[in-house]
């Protein structure tokens, strides 16, 4: 099962460009060719979270259980839910220990978790091989 997270306020764009592998002849007299080539996450995927105790909490312990799955190698899957959609996007990562955020007068105290994408599932009602 999944673990909601506490106090999420943005996801980061999950969407890569596909490359482009170019693939003209030496027959095209006006225009190149292409097919898509991989896409690439982009790395570390930065959200967006209230700072706050119970988030903390929950993120340590996202971050212990990702080590120890680890170590049996077992992956991390994240599911995002978004209401009134049917189907869910779900990806593996791992999950960074937290940092310090920045703090501003008059602002409320946000910290940016990080989780490194190992596999994207995409969109579906439940990934294979979960």
């Amino acid at each position: 099962g999944y673990t909601a997270l506490t106090g999420i306020k943005a996801i980061p764009d999950i969407n890569p460009e596909p490359g482009s592998l170019e693939t003209t002849t030496l027959d095209a007299l006006e225009w190149r060719t292409y097919i898509p080539g991989l896409k690439d996450p982009g790395g570390a995927l930065s959200f967006t979270a209230n700072n706050t105790e119970e988030f903390q909490s929950e993120w340590a312990d996202l971050v212990e259980a990702a080590e120890t799955g680890t170590k049996t190698n077992l992956s991390t899957w994240f599911a995002i839910v978004i209401p009134g959609l049917t189907k869910a996007f779900y990806f593996a990562g791992d999950p960074s220990p937290l940092g310090l955020s920045a703090i501003e007068v008059d602002a409320v105290l946000e910290i940016s978790p990080y989780i490194t994408p190992t596999q994207v599932h995409g969109w579906d009602t439940k990934p294979t091989g979960e």
